[in-house]
Parts: C-alpha cells; sequence; structure tokens
C-alpha cells in the first residue's frame, strides 16, 4: 500500500507549484482568454446570431486552447529545461512521471476554465441556446482539445531542445495551425484547401466541437475526425516523451 502511495503524495505539492508559476506567467493565460473573446466581439458586429456565432465560439475555443498549448505550455517546459529546473526536480523523491503529469494536468485544469468562460460569453453574445447536456459535451471536447494540442506541444520540445527555437517554432505552429481553422472552414482557400485544413489538429478538433454541441449532425465523418485526434495524441506523446530531454544540451 505504502509503494502505491508514496509516488502520489508528490503529486499535490507539484500541483501547487506549477499552478504557481502558470499564474505568475499571466500574461499566457490572458492571450489565451482576451484572443477568443476578441475574435467573438469584433465577430459579433458583423454576423447575425445563429448558425454562423456557433461556429465562431467553436473556433474561439480552439484558438485559444492551441494558444495556451503550443505557446505556453511549449515555451514555459523549454525555459525550465534551459534553466535547469526539471534537472533540479529529478534528484528529488519525486517520480519522473509526477512532475510531466503535474504540469500537464495544471494546464488542462487551466485549458477547462478558458474553455467555459469563453463558451458562456460566446453563446451570450452571439444569443445561442445551449442545455446542460451540450455544455457537458462542449467540456469533455476541450479536455479532448487540450490533451491533442498539449502532445503537439510536449513533442515539440521532445524534438527541439533550445528554448528559443521551440518558442519561434511554436509561434509559427500556433499561427499556421490558427489560420487552417479560420481559412479551412471559412471556405476561402477553395474546396482543396479546406479538405486538407479539415484533417489537421484544429480541424479535426472543430469537427469533433460541431458535432458534440449539436451544431452538425454526428456523423461517421465526425467519428473518423475523434479518432484521428486520438492518433495525434498517441504519436506526439510518443515523440515528446522517448525524445524529451530532462537537461538543456
Amino acid at each position: 500500500m505504502n509503494s502505491t502511495r508514496q509516488p502520489l503524495s508528490y503529486l499535490r505539492p507539484l500541483l501547487q507549484a506549477d499552478l504557481l508559476i502558470l499564474l505568475r506567467n499571466r500574461r499566457v493565460v490572458l492571450v489565451s482568454v482576451l484572443l477568443p473573446l476578441l475574435l467573438l466581439f469584433v465577430s459579433a458586429q458583423k454576423s447575425p446570431p445563429g448558425h454562423a456565432s456557433s461556429a465562431l465560439v467553436v473556433l474561439a475555443i480552439t484558438l485559444g486552447l492551441l494558444s495556451l498549448s503550443i505557446i505556453g505550455y511549449a515555451s514555459g517546459l523549454a525555459r525550465d529545461r534551459e534553466r535547469g529546473v526539471f534537472q533540479r526536480l529529478r534528484v528529488t523523491p519525486a517520480p519522473t512521471w509526477t512532475i510531466m503529469v503535474s504540469r500537464l494536468l495544471v494546464q488542462i485544469v487551466v485549458g477547462l476554465l478558458i474553455a467555459i468562460v469563453v463558451l458562456t460569453i460566446g453563446a451570450s453574445i452571439g444569443h445561442i441556446s445551449l442545455d446542460a447536456r451540450q455544455y457537458l459535451y462542449a467540456v469533455l471536447v476541450a479536455m479532448l482539445a487540450c490533451v491533442v494540442f498539449l502532445s503537439i506541444g510536449q513533442a515539440l520540445v521532445g524534438l527541439v531542445k533550445s528554448a528559443a527555437m521551440v518558442h519561434g517554432l511554436g509561434t509559427v505552429l500556433f499561427v499556421t495551425l490558427a489560420l487552417s481553422g479560420l481559412w479551412g472552414f471559412a471556405g476561402t482557400m477553395g474546396s482543396g484547401f479546406q479538405a486538407y485544413a479539415r484533417w489537421t489538429p484544429v480541424g479535426t478538433v472543430i469537427t469533433v466541437f460541431q458535432g458534440a454541441v449539436h451544431e452538425v449532425a454526428w456523423t461517421g465523418y465526425t467519428t473518423m475526425s475523434l479518432l484521428v485526434c486520438i492518433a495525434y495524441i498517441a504519436v506526439c506523446l510518443t515523440l515528446g516523451i522517448k525524445w524529451f530531454s530532462w537537461e538543456a544540451r
């Protein structure tokens, strides 16, 4: 029993420390909240309530979670590694898996809070009526989206050792994925690009989001998008864990 409880006993102080670190880096959290809200407020002046508004809320939540994970999590992880934080943590009795799980859990919880705030405000702005089940489904998909994007961030930190390079590539990756969602689902880049965009991480997440909140019917295509999300998680986490270096090189 003691061997089972001992590793978990280290998780609580790690969670508290990681939460404090994230709260001190308020800029990342604020950007992840303000970016989707700004998108909602600006678009609300041009789009009438209805189908377009609900699609916009889904896109706004996705972009907020993408920003938190790709820019915030990946850059923070690489920066702490370069400062020797993980090297010092590894000499403590805490198992290595608790160190990474703590970081991921804090990011998921903050991501869910961001999703709830954006969903609530977006539904109010767009005059969208969502029942309790739709809210629940949206929160569950937001959790899935967090894991998808955090997995990509983990893979980025695993494959790239320099903190500056991680931040630069993360910014480029964020812009690329964000634009694929904006242009792909708007259909402004043609049917070929739209078909490609739907299978990107942002595209698959948005498709599952739309099915979860009943914006569109849940079809075999939606189920396939869900499976692709799981595939992204499996592949990116495998790369991120296998190639992750605890020390700056």
